[in-house]
């Protein structure tokens, strides 16, 4: 099962995606990692993604895409994948479909967790982290995970913040791109609903974002 997944920083989509990389033993793609591993490896697209990555600037989709495919074609991948942080805007989306066909290789589900951009911004700007464990569930403005003053809710440990989690202009920029319908990260996305509308091929999973984390992997379980 090849799956590409959508949804704003905030939403949860990395949790999601864990969980279905856990329950379905498949591989997380995502174009950060396989730009360190190139880099790494000393391959040729590496060095080519690295000299644009050096100078700040973002690295060519005729660079990135060929790598993701590449990434898709290994052992691993064999028994289904799961891709993350790619496309991000309509062009990128195109060009992905058209490569992934052109390489015999089949997109079966997209998942897009919606979420308000308030309460994704809220999301990131609450979480809290405990000095005794990060992966202690704290966040002020889920009531679920909402801690104990500032002591962390499963331990009672102190808890810190991350700075770029309370960088709001930062957060801001990253959703204008994630939310615009235009060209942004959702017109990739729509892009996709708008193949799975027009043919069988393709199945396309809206899921709303809102609930807790355990709601909403019940949510997405079932309909997969």
């Amino acid at each position: 099962m090849n799956i590409l997944f959508f949804g704003p920083n905030g939403s949860g989509k990395g949790t999601q995606g864990a969980i279905l990389k856990d329950k379905y033993n498949t591989p997380h793609i995502e174009s950060g990692a396989i730009f360190r591993e190139n880099i790494s490896k000393g391959t040729e697209l590496g060095a080519k993604a690295k000299a644009y990555i050096d100078k700040g600037d973002l690295v060519p989709d005729e660079i990135t895409i060929p790598m993701i495919l590449d990434r898709m074609k290994q052992p691993d991948c064999k028994n289904g994948w799961l891709l993350d942080g790619f496309p991000r805007n309509k062009n990128q989306a195109i060009k992905l479909d058209e490569s992934l066909k052109a390489a015999n290789i089949k997109l079966d589900i997209v998942v897009e967790i919606l979420l308000d951009r308030q309460i994704a911004k809220n999301r990131i700007m609450g979480r809290r982290l405990c000095e005794n464990d990060n992966n202690h569930p704290n966040n002020i403005y889920i009531d679920a995970i909402k801690p104990n003053g500032d002591k962390c809710r499963v331990c009672g440990g102190n808890l810190k913040t991350r700075a770029d989690d309370q960088d709001e202009e930062a957060i801001n920029k990253r959703h204008d791109i994630y939310y615009n319908t235009d060209d942004g990260t959702l017109a990739s996305a729509y892009y996709f609903r708008d193949i799975a509308k027009n043919t069988n091929t393709l199945k396309y999973i809206p899921l709303d974002g809102t609930p807790g984390v355990k709601e909403v992997q019940a949510d997405l379980l079932s309909k997969l």
